[in-house]
């Protein structure tokens, strides 16, 4: 199939879904100029994850974690919704798409105007604290002179919101995401190559189910095998001709 035929292909199945969910990954911000962690040039070739994403690295030197991720935060409030997140925000606000399953943590899906977004990795603006119940959310990257952040509770040491290496996914984030998994009529995946679980596992719930899935992706990913639509492009080149499909009315009896 041709870009063209695929991109209507997908279009068809989105009007005809009575339940699509939408699952994405780093891909789809790294057009916003984030970092992805495993493609090329990503922020794990530069550090490796047990250094800075796992609690033994943060207790082993808190100020360390918490300047990379202060780091982090910078790229991300500099950094933009791309075309594919507005699509899909678009796409959710006109009832086309149900929720938005992310293995992101940057909130460019809500910066973009997504309201149901199931974050299965946390949020990197969120914080809590290491001892005590506190938890609460920056308003922006802190300064370096506030590192490491201290909880204003108890004076224990905060950590970032987030999933690091070796801990469980969010209970209620993981379930949900398992129940709409199950109930979509479509999935689509955008961004993720599927080598992260339990996130990889969604897809093949929706098509285990009786759903469709569709990938879109420029490289190899893990749902070859049970994709119905494969693009193989870019999330925002992929967007901008998938909106043209479903919203310029010149083109829709291509549909």
């Amino acid at each position: 199939m041709s870009f063209e035929e695929q991109v209507n292909h997908l279009a068809r199945l989105i009007r005809e879904s009575r339940y699509t969910v939408v699952l994405t990954g780093a891909g789809i911000s790294a057009e916003s100029g984030i970092p992805t962690f495993r493609g090329p040039g990503g922020l794990w070739e530069k550090y490796r994850p047990e250094e800075l994403a796992s609690p033994e690295a943060f207790h082993r030197d808190p100020l360390l974690v918490w300047r990379w991720y202060a780091w982090r935060m910078r790229l991300i409030r500099q950094a933009r919704p791309n075309k594919a997140h507005l699509l899909l925000a678009r796409l959710q606000r006109d009832g086309l798409i149900g929720p938005i399953i992310t293995q992101n943590v940057d909130g460019l899906h809500q910066r973009a105007g997504a309201e149901d977004v199931i974050e299965l990795h946390g949020n990197i603006w969120r914080v809590r604290c290491t001892r005590c119940s506190y938890s609460g959310r920056l308003q922006k990257p802190p300064d370096d002179e506030e590192l490491p952040l201290k909880c204003p509770e108890c004076g224990r040491l905060l950590r970032p919101g987030v999933v690091w290496f070796g801990e469980p996914l969010p209970r209620k984030a993981i379930e949900r995401a398992y129940r709409e998994a199950a109930s979509a009529e479509l999935m689509i995946v955008i961004g993720t190559s599927g080598a992260v679980y339990p996130a990889a596992e969604l897809p093949r719930i929706t098509r285990f189910k009786g759903g469709h899935v569709a990938v879109i992706d420029p490289g190899v990913t893990t749902f070859e095998d049970i994709a119905d639509v494969r693009i193989k492009e870019s999330a925002v080149r992929t967007a901008e001709a998938l909106s043209e499909k479903l919203y310029n009315p010149q083109v829709n009896h291509k549909v």
